[in-house]
């Protein structure tokens, strides 16, 4: 694509949505988390604050830049750093447990930092020891990672358009992403795009480099507030060194694809969780009973007591099998093996794959047992089915299913990427 053409879409880009927001720069320095027990507790703490406007939210599409500051500042974004650089390193059971907990509140917040995540754990693989000592130092401070991942219009997701080249001595990133969650909160925005050899590599931009720009043009029915709008590249600047190798990371047996995917399967186990929890306060406080039954309340209905039961073990099984697939990934990050990643990849498979269909079951019955009343605009209980339906197309289920019966009939080991 020739200069001129590049710039030509780029202007249709940034015309096509909202202004991107501003970010400043940090003020103070985050919070430095020590262990597990302190991540889980902060977790709660917060999701206890992100409950609070999430309705609203997501009914003006108001993307959570408070919430955001006040998530990253608390030190949850940096909990995946190992202990020798200063880091938490946390397991990956209390790294899905609190995107559990906070999506649970606040599924878009929930899913926002599931890239910066990932590229935390790009860089623990892949990265220099001087990429790791410069980035992981940053995140401990408090900067964010944005996704620059998928693209539109290649002929699968993981074709990839966007890349960088060398023009007189110097390297240049230009393309175009959407899909981008948690660019237009990042302090750094992570580009995935080819090199001269069609590796993929992981680029690592300054928000603020000449040429990268940002649209808030996301608008699907759920996971409103995400941003998970397009970023742009034209002529971007970069050095070697804000380049990371990311074919490497499945070239050989490595947790990167089944870390990924424990976080979104985490997400929908928390927006079930939240469906849940979000049924019995309003059973309780707003339903009325049919009036064939000769009962004072909604909530002594026996088909009620019965439903919520029956969705209340499904919520359950869906928690046991996030700790599960959470201790199965700790154990493929300590010995990673051909063998032990496939475990990982298909454990994590099952809670996502069950997970989808409990978080669509609870959002449903919300509504059915809330009665029409619930389907009133001012209390936003569709936004659990939404958001539910919305992210669950992030990866087919239907594939999960697949490889997971293949794995267990068949004995063959499912492929190595980052959506299973």
């Amino acid at each position: 694509m020739s200069t001129n053409h590049r710039k030509l879409h780029r202007e249709a880009a940034l015309t096509a949505g909202r202004p991107a927001p501003h970010i400043a720069a940090r003020r103070s320095l985050a919070h430095v988390i020590r262990d597990d027990a302190e991540a889980i507790r902060i977790a709660k703490d917060l999701a206890l604050e992100f409950a609070v406007g999430a309705a609203q939210r997501d009914r003006e599409r108001r993307l959570p830049l408070a919430e955001i500051d006040r998530f990253s500042q608390s030190g949850l974004w940096a909990i995946g750093i190992p202990k020798a650089y200063g880091g938490a390193g946390v397991s990956a059971a209390t790294l899905a447990e609190v995107t559990a907990i906070i999506s649970a509140a606040d599924s878009s917040i929930g899913q926002i930092p599931q890239n910066h995540f990932y590229m935390v754990e790009a860089l623990r693989l892949n990265g220099s020891e001087e990429q790791k000592q410069h980035y992981f130092r940053r995140v401990l401070e408090g900067d964010r990672l944005g996704n620059a991942f998928t693209e539109i219009g290649t002929k699968t997701p993981v074709d990839f358009k966007t890349h960088f080249a060398d023009r007189n001595g110097k390297l240049y990133v230009n393309g175009q992403k959407f899909y981008a969650t948690g660019s237009l909160f990042a302090h750094i925005v992570v580009a995935v795009a080819k090199g001269p050899n069609g590796r993929v590599h992981l680029v690592f931009i300054d928000r603020a480099a000449p040429g990268l720009g940002f649209v808030d043009d996301w608008s699907s029915f759920g996971q409103r507030s995400t941003g998970s709008g397009t970023v742009t590249f034209d002529d971007v600047e970069v050095t070697p060194f804000q380049i990371v190798d990311h074919d490497g990371s499945f070239e050989q047996p490595t947790p990167m694809g089944p870390f990924a995917q424990i976080i979104h399967a985490a997400v929908q186990v928390g927006i079930a969780r939240g469906a849940l929890a979000e049924t019995i306060s309003y059973v309780r406080a707003h339903t009325r009973p049919f009036f064939e039954l000769a009962i004072e309340h909604g909530y002594e209905d026996p088909h009620t007591i019965h439903g919520v039961g029956d969705v209340a073990i499904r919520v359950h099984a869906v928690d046991a099998l996030l700790a599960r697939a959470g201790r199965i990934v700790d154990r493929a990050t300590a010995e990673p093996t051909a063998a032990s990643v496939a475990e990982a990849s298909i454990a994590v498979a099952e809670v996502k794959a069950l997970g989808t269909d409990v978080a669509q079951l609870a959002a449903t019955k919300l509504i059915e047992f809330g009665g029409a009343r619930s389907t009133l605009e001012s209390y936003g209980l569709d936004r659990f089915w939404r958001n539910a339906r919305t992210h669950s197309l992030h990866d087919p289920v239907r594939w999960k299913y697949h490889h997971i019966g293949n794995f267990y009939l068949n004995g063959i080991l499912p492929p190595r990427h980052g959506a299973l």
